[in-house]
């Protein structure tokens, strides 16, 4: 209890400057996006903006790692968009309750753990694929809208002084902090684009041109939907895969900022913390959300290692919507696109390509896998998902062909099979082969000592091997098997021959008993 209540780590050493300073820049980075997949839910722009503040906030002061930015996705919107055309948005509210409850579950049961079970191939996918999400959807800022609504690519100098805008803030993150780090280059860049678009009246597309961000403060709102079971039927497949998807996305995250940072966050915290976030999103008129790779890593480039700087990106996020939206509004987009690709550059994971050709070809076809499934259908969940299945059907197979067994026959006569390598359902018919039941002697002994029978598929194994030796008139022996083998082998009581000195105190994975 001590580590959840202990929300802030006063022996960290604070640079308060640069907290400050890369929360107003995570701050400006936020709007565009918040406005951007509120649109792609088909809800209003303030639903995101409102979702923004709530998850960034409660996330940033009660979340599983300092440094990680929250607020709403875009893997969120895609799954809620098709609820809110038939629905409304109100059983938005609702889905985005629910979600929170059940990610709460899940961290009170302890389940962001599993996190770790995710590959590095599939880390790798995950973040390459990222990268190039992130790079793609900022090629929509050099289209423009003609008379009819319809999108069409810039052309001559509307696209020359785009092109050089973003030039000028790639140039700028890239080239200062070659020469000072007093303050992020991001920031920098915002800054001193915004100043010549402005000073000099530039015709350039600006944040106001997408949506108004104007606003006041999140209003509290029980969702107008009927408390039924119909209801629920209805908003519960959504929620669950809105509470699935940011939970995945999330510890994804905190693990891709755990190697950055060379430091450890809380999983489980996190869960609660998203979940918490969530349901006071729904309660407040958010479209809710999860973790935000892109702003979290704009975070820690910048400098920010506290609980601070998500704090204060969160507040001042609601200070532009309730008081500087005028301001804001005349940033250009010109100069949060540059922010963006460089953002999508650093998450690239350049070394990748270097390890094609050392990593197993079963590594480098997941992490391609997961890129392509990333880039192609945009569900990071989806995409992580199928790397994790895959590498453990692989993992599967390498490790079925490791089944052994050294075979002799002792002065006595009797014939000994000491079995090396994990006996699981992957493995079973590798190790039924290794025993000759017509060709063996009399009596026959199984060394189960450097060997561990894993699964219930395992157990089953071994049952009907006692059952051929038995059937042919021939006495076997098994040794160095665990209590709960040895229970679940009733059928050959008789043969079990039991070494209490020696005999493993390992469970096996059945209905009956959890794998430790």
């Amino acid at each position: 209890m001590k580590g959840i209540f202990n929300l802030f780590d006063f022996n960290q050493k604070v640079n308060y400057k640069t907290e400050i300073l890369a929360g107003l820049t995570v701050a400006m980075a936020l709007i565009p996006e918040a406005v951007a997949f509120a649109l792609i839910a088909g809800l209003s722009p303030l639903t995101g903006l409102y979702a923004a503040f709530m998850m960034g906030f409660i996330t940033s002061i009660f979340g599983g790692r300092p440094g990680m930015i929250s607020g709403a996705t875009g893997a969120v919107a895609v799954v809620i968009v098709a609820l809110a055309k038939t629905h409304g948005v109100e059983y938005i509210f609702a889905t985005v309750i629910l979600a929170g409850v059940i990610q709460m579950l899940a961290g009170v049961l302890k389940l962001g753990k599993f996190i770790r079970l995710v590959p590095h191939p599939v880390m790798f996918g995950f973040v390459n694929g990222l990268a190039v999400i992130i790079f793609v959807s900022q090629l929509v800022q050099f289209k423009t809208t003609d008379a009819t609504g319809a999108l069409h690519w810039m052309t001559g100098d509307q696209l020359y002084l785009m092109l050089g805008l973003v030039a000028l803030t790639i140039l700028i993150i890239w080239g200062l902090p070659k020469l000072t780090k007093a303050v992020p280059s991001s920031l920098t860049a915002i800054l001193v684009v915004s100043a010549i678009v402005i000073g000099f009246n530039v015709d350039t597309k600006t944040v106001g041109d997408i949506a108004s961000i104007k606003g006041g403060f999140p209003p509290f709102h029980i969702p107008a939907v009927p408390f039924t079971f119909e209801t629920l039927s209805i908003i519960f497949p959504y929620a669950a895969i809105v509470a699935g998807v940011g939970l995945i996305e999330s510890l994804l995250t905190l693990n891709l900022l755990d190697e950055i940072t060379e430091t450890r966050g809380n999983g489980n915290r996190e869960c609660l913390a998203q979940g918490s976030a969530n349901l006071l999103s729904g309660l407040f008129s958010g479209m809710g959300g999860c973790a935000m790779i892109g702003q979290s890593l704009i975070n820690v480039s910048s400098g920010a290692r506290a609980r601070l700087s998500g704090i204060v990106a969160s507040v001042m996020f609601l200070v532009f919507i309730m008081f500087g939206s005028s301001l804001i509004e005349k940033v250009p987009m010109a100069a949060l696109t540059g922010v963006m690709i460089m953002v999508s550059v650093g998450t690239f994971e350049w070394a990748s390509f270097k390890m094609i050709g050392r990593m197993p070809r079963h590594d480098v076809f997941v992490g391609i896998l997961v890129a392509g499934v990333t880039i192609l259908l945009h569900n990071l969940a989806l995409a992580v998902l199928t790397g994790v299945i895959i590498s453990a059907l692989v993992f599967a197979w390498e490790n079925a062909k490791r089944i052994r067994a050294k075979k002799y026959v002792d002065e006595a006569g009797i014939k000994h099979y000491e079995i090396y390598g994990p006996l699981f359902f992957g493995s079973i018919t590798a190790f039924n082969e290794k025993f000759d039941v017509p060709n063996d002697p009399n009596e026959i002994i199984i060394d189960f000592r450097e060997s561990k029978v894993v699964d219930m598929s395992a157990i089953e194994a071994v049952s009907r091997l006692t059952e051929r030796y038995k059937k042919a008139g021939k006495k076997l022996h098994l040794r160095h098997l665990s209590e709960d083998c040895k229970k679940l082998l009733k059928n050959a009581e008789d043969v079990i021959e039991v070494n209490i000195i020696e005999d493993p105190y390992y469970k096996v994975a059945t209905d009956r008993a959890g794998f430790v």
